[in-house]
């Protein structure tokens, strides 16, 4: 038995191991995060506040992501090598204690082996052979325990930074409302009737009625279209960043079927538009929230609904990746950022965005518009 355990030491000593360092994407967000910071501070004497603050939001959203990336991965990496140590602490500790025992014991004593004389001189020309493959795994176990330690303390360390980065995104999102709420310089393509979109509002009862009607919420709208967009059918992003919940005709959990796609998103993550488009509504409508509808170009519409927050005019004409909303939830909670327990990288997207697309006021299935491969 003793033999067996020896060789099978020798076999996992001898295995390649893999170098990985999982903490390197940990501080490289915290490199992105601080760059954010410094675009924050350019932003406030921008000509064009609003496009440089949507770009501070992005910058922070992307680091705060990065950041959960690497340190989701550091603490999977740090479970694994913990487990590792213990599943090896007691084959080690016996290994160890018969190599004590044996250099201990007196010369008659080993004479004792079952075998005799030629099993005793076999054993000793195996502890002769498996000694340098205990002495690499014991080094090879040390570096771990030390990894270990530096996964550890980056992920405490990392707190701070990431307090830092939630504050700076909150402040950025907070001067970018202001900033769109102080916007005039944006051309119109009409003024919204309120009374009428009121009057529409309240008998509608469905998407496809709003849609057909929203042509009379409008007063003195301009001749002709904004510059079609068909060339990109197929290629525009989406207009928020996660991952697709539902698809185009999956019904839901009271399943129900919708014609458009459910995002997965994350709590605060900003909403915009993937092209020029003329903001045709902005509000709540029927059971969808708080929704936007954009005209790209004459006849075709989309449709994004679950914001929390609204932005623009109705009538204006917003410029790509123009902000039109942003979503609901907490983003400021730092622990939940961490993951600790957690393996799921998307266990924080808990916030959920409808996007659906029109064309002639028939809808058609987004991913034929937009880019929706996820890697």
């Amino acid at each position: 038995m003793i033999r067996a355990a020896l060789l099978s030491l020798a076999l996992v000593a001898a295995a390649p191991a893999t170098a990985q360092d999982p903490g390197a994407e940990a501080r490289a967000a915290s490199d992105r995060l601080n760059r954010a910071a410094a675009l924050m501070e350019a932003a406030e004497g921008a000509a064009n506040r609003v496009k440089a603050l949507t770009e501070v939001v992005g910058a922070y959203e992307d680091g705060l992501e990065a950041m959960r990336e690497g340190l989701r991965r550091a603490a999977i990496q740090e479970e694994t090598l913990t487990r590792r140590l213990q599943s090896r602490e007691d084959e080690i500790a016996s290994l160890l204690g018969v190599l004590q025992s044996m250099a201990q014991s007196e010369g008659p004593v080993l004479l004792l082996h079952p075998s005799g004389p030629i099993g005793t001189a076999r054993s000793g020309m195996i502890i002769s052979d498996v000694t340098p493959a205990l002495e690499t795994r014991a080094a090879a176990l040390r570096a771990e325990l030390e990894e270990v330690t530096v996964l550890r303390t980056l992920q405490e360390s990392a707190l701070d930074t990431l307090r830092d980065g939630l504050k700076g995104a909150q402040d950025a999102r907070t001067a970018l409302s202001q900033a769109i709420a102080d916007r005039t310089d944006l051309p119109r393509r009409f003024t919204e009737d309120p009374v009428r979109t009121a009057l529409l509002v309240a008998s509608t009862e469905t998407l496809e009625g709003f849609a057909s009607g929203l042509s009379q919420i409008a007063v003195d709208e301009v001749a002709g279209s904004l510059p079609g967009i068909d060339a990109r059918k197929g290629s525009l992003r989406l207009p928020v960043e996660g991952r697709i919940l539902r698809r185009a005709g999956e019904a839901d959990a009271a399943g129900i079927v919708r014609p458009g796609i459910v995002m997965a998103t994350r709590p605060r993550a900003l909403v915009t538009t993937p092209v020029p488009a003329t903001l045709r509504y902005r509000g709540e409508l029927l059971d969808y929230g708080n929704v936007v509808i954009l005209e790209p170009q004459a006849g075709l519409l989309l449709v994004i609904a679950g914001l929390d927050v609204v932005y623009g005019d109705i009538g204006e004409v917003l410029p790509g990746n123009s902000p039109v909303g942003m979503m609901g939830g907490d983003g400021r909670d730092t622990n939940a950022l961490l993951i600790e327990n957690g393996k799921d990288a998307g266990a924080s997207r808990t916030q959920t965005l409808y996007i659906e697309v029109r064309e002639d006021n028939e809808p058609v299935d987004p991913e034929t518009w937009f880019q929706t491969s996820e890697g």
